[in-house]
C-alpha cells in the first residue's frame, strides 16, 4: 500500500505546483468570460449650416416681383343685342370693359436687364410691371415667349442690376436642401424651404416639354417664374407649378432645371423664338394589343397614327400605321421621351428611323424640319 502511493505522490505534487505557478503567472484564468465591450462608432457626417440667410441674401435680390394686366370685355346687358334697345344709343354705346390683373415671380438672370419667368405669368398682358426688392419699378418688354415648356424672357431697362447665379442643374441630387423665393398670393417676397424630392419628372401634363426637379419647399400661387436655389444660393430651378387639391402647397411642387431654361433663354434672346426638331407626325403608345396585331413579339415603340402633310415623315414616305421602333439607332420607350430626344436635334439634320410596317422591318432616313411656332406665340415671332 505505501509503494502504492509514493508511485502516485511524485507526480500528483508536481500537478500541483505547475497549476499554482500558472495561476500566479495567468490570474485572468480565474475569472469568468465576459461579453465584449459595446462602443459607439464615430460618425463621420458633414455638418450643414445652421442658417441660411447668407444664400438667400445672394439670390434674393435678383428674384422679383412680377404684375401684370389685361383689357378684356365685360359681358353686356342682354337688352344691348336688342336692335330697339340699341338705336337708342346709336353708334355710342357704353363701353363695357374690366381690368383683370395678376401676380407672379420672376428672376434677373443678365446684368442686361433679362428676366427668367413662366410664359402663363404674362400671357396675354397689356401692361407688365416688374417690382425689385430694393424698391425699384419699371415697366418690361416681352422678348419672347415659349409656352410649350411654360417660359418667357422679358427684359428691364434698369441699371445696377442684381443678378442670380445660375447652377448646373445636372448636378442636383435627391435629398440636397433648395430654398423658393417669391411672392406668394402677393404678400411679398417670401422663402420657404425644402429639399429635391424628385429629379425627372414628366407625364404630368403641364407642358409640352417637361423634365421637371420635384421638390416640396412650399410654393403656393403667385411664386410662378420665382427662384428655387441651392445651399449656396444659385439658381437650380423656376418654380412653375404644385399639384394641389385645396390651390395651396401640399409639398409637391415643380421647377423647370436651370439646364433647360438657360438653352430655351438664349435661343428666345437670340432667335425670337425656341427652335426644335420636328417629325411632322403623330404618334401613340404601343400597347400589348397593338403590338400583337402588328406581329410585334416585345410591345416597344410608337404607332404613327397620323403624318402632317409636306412635313418631313410625309417626304420620307412615313405612313399612318407605321410603328416607329428606334430613332438614331436608340430604341424608343416612351412617346415623351422620343419627342425631346427629336427637339433637341438641329433642324436640317439627316435622322435615320427604324419602322414596321406590314410586319416588315424596314429603315429611313429623313431630313429634320423645324418645329412650327403655337398659333399663340407666331406673334412674337421676329
Amino acid at each position: 500500500m505505501r509503494r502504492f502511493l509514493s508511485a502516485y505522490t511524485l507526480p500528483t505534487l508536481i500537478g500541483v505546483l505547475l497549476a499554482i505557478v500558472l495561476l500566479n503567472t495567468f490570474p485572468q484564468l480565474l475569472q469568468r468570460p465576459t461579453a465584449p465591450e459595446l462602443t459607439t462608432p464615430s460618425l463621420d457626417r458633414q455638418q450643414g449650416p445652421v442658417s441660411y440667410s447668407a444664400a438667400v441674401e445672394r439670390a434674393a435680390p435678383a428674384v422679383v416681383n412680377i404684375y401684370s394686366s389685361r383689357v378684356v370685355a365685360r359681358e353686356e346687358h342682354p337688352l344691348m343685342s336688342d336692335p330697339f334697345f340699341r338705336q337708342f344709343f346709336g353708334d355710342e354705346l357704353p363701353q363695357h370693359q374690366r381690368l383683370l390683373s395678376s401676380l407672379g415671380s420672376g428672376v434677373i438672370v443678365s446684368e442686361d436687364g433679362y428676366v427668367l419667368t413662366n410664359h402663363h405669368v404674362i400671357d396675354g398682358a397689356d401692361e407688365i410691371r416688374v417690382a425689385l426688392r430694393d424698391g425699384r419699378e419699371t415697366l418690361a418688354e416681352v422678348i419672347g415667349t415659349d409656352p410649350e415648356s411654360d417660359l418667357a424672357v422679358l427684359r428691364i431697362a434698369l441699371e445696377t442690376l442684381p443678378v442670380i447665379t445660375l447652377a448646373d442643374s445636372e448636378q442636383v441630387a435627391v435629398g440636397d436642401i433648395v430654398m423658393a423665393i417669391g411672392n406668394p398670393f402677393g404678400v411679398g417676397q417670401t422663402v420657404t424651404m425644402g429639399i429635391i424630392s424628385a429629379t425627372g419628372r414628366s407625364h404630368l401634363g403641364l407642358s409640352a416639354y417637361e423634365d421637371f426637379i420635384q421638390t416640396d419647399a412650399a410654393i403656393n400661387p403667385g411664386n410662378s417664374g420665382g427662384a428655387l436655389i441651392d445651399a449656396e444660393g444659385a439658381l437650380v430651378g423656376i418654380n412653375t407649378a404644385i399639384f394641389s387639391r385645396s390651390g395651396g402647397s401640399q409639398g409637391v411642387g415643380f421647377a423647370i432645371p436651370t439646364l433647360l431654361a438657360n438653352a430655351i433663354l438664349e435661343d428666345l434672346i437670340t432667335q425670337g423664338r425656341v427652335i426644335r426638331g420636328w417629325l411632322g407626325i403623330e404618334a401613340q403608345e404601343l400597347t400589348p394589343e397593338l403590338a400583337a396585331s402588328f406581329g410585334l413579339q416585345v410591345p416597344r415603340g410608337l404607332v404613327i397614327s397620323g403624318v402632317v402633310p409636306t412635313g418631313p415623315a410625309d417626304r420620307a414616305g412615313l405612313q399612318p400605321g407605321d410603328v416607329l421602333l428606334e430613332i438614331n439607332g436608340s430604341p424608343v420607350l416612351d412617346a415623351r421621351i422620343a419627342m425631346s430626344d427629336i427637339a433637341l436635334i438641329q433642324p436640317g439634320a439627316a435622322l435615320p428611323l427604324t419602322l414596321v410596317r406590314s410586319g416588315k422591318v424596314f429603315t429611313v432616313e429623313l431630313e429634320v424640319g423645324e418645329r412650327p411656332l403655337p398659333a399663340s406665340n407666331r406673334r412674337l415671332e421676329r
